[in-house]
């Protein structure tokens, strides 16, 4: 697990620094308005990739139990059907979201000042999509295969050419949030093509054939069956922080780009529980593929431990170091360092929370069973996230501590159900693996 996870990992961090980067220099070299722009535009953007990345799920899935089964034929099968599907997805979901990308920002009640830089990250990010979905299917294959070291080195190779555009389109050709948005897409592009190259030429021991790329519908549903409840339930997640954005958005430029600055930091710190989710899938799946059991629960009680564990460290060093992380990205104004240090403080505690049923989402996936993780998000978002943040910023508007407090109570929602679900249906007897035909 910690072979598999620790290269995943340090993926989901290279890839994070793009929005990262984006914003602190940004920070660096404009004001406020730029701030809001580029944190209003990512969190659209975030949605998109996270989307996506829960839709390729599907794969890394049924590859992992194929190679467990030792059924390479399948597993040429399934790489030749997720070719021809997200494909489609891809040119799709550019079409949509370039055209829905001003009603989209009106949605989210950007602040006027914000609106026009907003507009133009956007439709550049959502321009670059047939790259994000590229990139995230040919990692989903490589992960798979149990192999998470090649697309970490293909996003660090983007992600230094990513800080280097950066500092020239941001800080020398003045292009603020354009040049943010203009520096990812390039980078993106940048790592979709060295994966590309490698696979070309690299010895993977697979070869797809057209034959695989010939339409097989009990494949294709296979991916879809498993990916679509994930990315929904992604998709749903990054809905409830886009209403929580637009919630803060209604309540000033300062509180807009504190909110902003948080989310930010607290998709940084997610990255753990992110990679444990994906690492439990696979190590699940393909114990799952072989019919060892035991070892797939094992793989979930490891999993869990390391990421309470982490979290709790994380969310101490937010409790002592909050206003400074957050001085960080906004160095001259205080009201944004005061307001986020608030909602960082009581924020933090998910970083323990969700780890939990972030492990659980990866296990339960790892068996077919993505309603279970779709199901548990729904319920967290509808009866805890969105209300409980919409009550504090009603209630409390001068403080965002108790709007911070909503994510923790929703992961525990979460937790309470993943541990009954768990219980009546993995915990009396050995489910039996998937079927891979």
């Amino acid at each position: 697990m910690l072979r598999f996870s620790i290269p995943y990992l340090i993926t989901c961090f290279l890839q994070s620094c793009y929005e990262l980067v984006d914003l602190l220099i940004v920070g660096r070299f404009n004001g406020a308005d730029s701030v809001s722009a580029v944190s209003t535009g990512s969190q659209m953007t975030h949605l998109v990739t996270v989307t996506i990345v829960g839709l390729t799920t599907g794969v890394t899935v049924t590859i992992s139990h194929a190679i467990g089964a030792k059924r390479m034929d399948k597993v040429q099968r399934q790489i030749g059907q997720s070719i021809r599907l997200f494909v489609l997805v891809a040119i799709i979901a550019t079409v949509i979201l370039v055209a829905c990308a001003d009603p989209l920002l009106r949605l989210l009640s950007t602040p006027p000042e914000a609106f026009s830089q907003a507009h133009d990250y956007v439709t550049i990010c959502f321009l670059g999509t047939p790259f994000i979905v590229a990139y995230n299917v040919i990692s989903a294959i490589f992960r798979g295969f149990g192999d998470s070291r090649h697309p970490m080195y293909f996003v660090a190779l983007a992600g230094l050419l990513n800080v280097g555009l950066d500092i020239a389109l941001i800080g020398g050709a003045h292009m603020q949030a354009a040049g943010a948005a203009l520096a990812t897409v390039i980078s993106q592009a940048f790592s979709v093509m060295a994966a590309l190259i490698y696979l070309k030429f690299a010895n993977t021991g697979v070869r797809v054939r057209k034959a695989d790329l010939a339409y097989d519908w009990a494949g294709t549903r296979q991916i879809l069956t498993i990916g679509t409840p994930i990315a929904l339930q992604e998709l749903c997640i990054q809905v409830s922080f886009i209403v929580i954005t637009a919630i803060a958005n209604g309540r000033g430029l300062e509180i807009s780009a504190s909110v902003g600055i948080v989310e930010k930091i607290i998709s940084f710190l997610f990255l753990v529980p992110s990679a444990m989710l994906s690492t439990v899938s696979v190590v699940a799946g393909q114990n799952a593929g072989a019919r060892q059991h035991s070892r797939s629960k094992t793989a979930l009680r490891y999993g869990i431990t390391m990421c309470v564990a982490y979290g709790a460290i994380m969310c101490i060093a937010s409790q002592i170091w909050g206003a400074d992380i957050v001085r960080i990205f906004s160095p001259d104004d205080e009201t944004v360092v005061r307001y986020g240090a608030q909602y960082l403080s009581s924020y933090s505690f998910d970083c323990i929370l969700a780890g939990v049923h972030f492990c659980f989402s990866g296990f339960f996936s790892a068996y077919g069973k993505s309603m279970y993780t779709f199901a548990h998000n729904i319920a967290s978002v509808l009866l805890v996230r969105i209300p409980g943040a919409y009550a504090a910023s009603l209630l409390w508007p001068d403080n965002l501590f108790p709007m911070g407090c909503a994510a923790p109570l929703g992961s525990l929602l979460s937790i309470l159900i993943c541990s009954a679900l768990y219980y009546l249906r993995f915990s009396k007897r050995h489910p039996a693996a998937i079927q891979t035909e």
